[in-house]
């Protein structure tokens, strides 16, 4: 039988689906900018389950107040995708901000750049089109070292941890860096024998594809002395780290 990966969605956090609602409905979806939710829209209509792929409505809030609670104003983000979070940083960015954007599939990023545009931020964002490594790697060897604020990394998760090195080094001292989707659907809980990744079809799906690698950049964070680092429960898991030195 074939896998429902719409069954994924019910993987939430919070065990309480009317729970989520309730933030949802009463905090995040009031608050959407109208473009946000056309992004969201457009996302469902064209990849369907694989919308899920987009930061949530609410963690997208919460990195909005953050950027603007650090007076933020250069950014990196590492996949896009339809560029929901890449819209909710340009927005809390100031008018002379910038977000540089990087994603190896310029076909959904398309989907949301009319939004973008729409929106009216089109100038403070720059998508460059191709793999993370090599264009983390390019701006290194320009002398951008230090001068991000702020990064958000919700790409291939095999590779979070490659990309963290180059961008401890491109994100200033006192900056943040983002990892998303590092509570993994809350399969991190859970190593990789557990019982529960043979009786649930679904959770077993989501092992192959990241819980590892998830599980791994989790350890490893909690114990870089270069940074300081919390892991929320907002969304899929967000995990916070500060640039020490």
């Amino acid at each position: 039988m074939a896998l429902d990966l719409n069954k994924i969605k019910e993987k939430t956090i919070l065990n309480s689906p009317t729970l989520v609602e309730y933030i949802m409905k009463t905090s995040a979806y009031p608050n959407e900018h109208q473009q946000m939710k056309e992004i969201r829209d457009a996302t469902l209509e064209k990849y369907q389950h694989m919308s899920i792929m987009n930061a949530s409505t609410d963690e997208a809030q919460f990195l909005s107040l953050l950027l603007k609670l650090m007076n933020a104003k250069n950014t990196l983000e590492i996949g896009v995708f339809t560029g929901y979070s890449l819209l909710a940083t340009a927005l809390a960015l100031p008018d002379d901000g910038k977000v540089l954007a990087v994603d190896p599939d310029r076909e959904a990023y398309e989907v949301g750049e009319p939004f973008i545009k729409k929106a009216g931020v089109d100038h403070k964002v720059d998508f460059v089109h191709g793999p993370a490594m090599p264009f983390l790697n390019d701006l290194i060897s320009q002398g951008k070292e230090g001068i991000f604020d702020f990064a958000f990394v919700d790409a291939d998760k095999e590779n979070y941890i490659n990309y963290h090195e180059p961008l401890l080094k491109l994100v200033k001292i006192g900056g943040v860096i983002a990892y998303d989707n590092t509570l993994w659907f809350g399969s991190v809980a859970y190593d990789s024998n557990d019982d529960i990744f043979n009786n649930d079809p679904i959770m077993g799906f989501i092992k192959k594809i990241g819980h590892g690698a998830i599980r791994d950049l989790n350890s490893f964070l909690a114990t870089d002395p270069r940074i300081e680092s919390t892991l929320l429960s907002i969304g899929d898991g967000v995990t916070l780290c500060r640039r020490k030195y």
